[in-house]
């Protein structure tokens, strides 16, 4: 079974709630999201630092979008070991934004300190995750550094950044 670590984006990009996001966009971030719950598992981290971003950016109630589906199901089966699984992560200040498992790398300090969440579940996760993103540019800026760092991130709307 795949593990995915999914920026937030990637689900409020599904609700239709991202206007740089185009129709192939969103199609790719639905698609993504569907094929998780069909067969996947997602990684959370120990503090519910992850599930405290979705609440604050999708809809518990499962509607009006898929994005919002998505996280009531994932709310739903956080328990659950088949399909999510809870990641230690430790933070490294009192900021709540950094974290001992997100790179020590002097080149990703301006990385954005609210996606080193994201960072830190797939470092620590013996998974092998890829991490999902739509439209946050930061990813596609240190895409090379995180990658050397062992990441796999899959970027749904590629286009969004390269010119396609």
């Amino acid at each position: 079974m795949n593990a995915y670590v999914v920026d937030t984006n990637v689900a409020v990009v599904a609700n239709r709630k991202s206007p740089q996001a185009g129709p192939a966009c969103v199609l790719a971030c639905v698609n993504s999201l569907e094929q998780i719950v069909r067969q996947g598992k997602v990684l959370l981290d120990d503090k519910r630092r992850i599930l405290d971003e979705y609440r604050r950016n999708l809809s518990l109630s499962g509607q009006p979008g898929f994005g919002d589906a998505f996280f009531k199901w994932v709310w739903k089966n956080q328990a659950n070991t088949k399909t999510c699984e809870t990641v230690v992560i430790h933070p490294r200040d009192d900021s709540g934004e950094d974290y001992e498992e997100f790179p020590d790398d002097p080149a990703l300090s301006k990385f954005d300190r609210s996606d080193r969440k994201f960072v830190a579940v797939a470092v620590a996760s013996n998974c092998n995750p890829t991490v999902l993103n739509a439209v946050d540019r930061d990813w596609w800026d240190f895409r090379e550094l995180l990658e050397a760092h062992g990441l796999r991130i899959t970027f749904l709307c590629s286009g969004q950044f390269n010119g396609d």
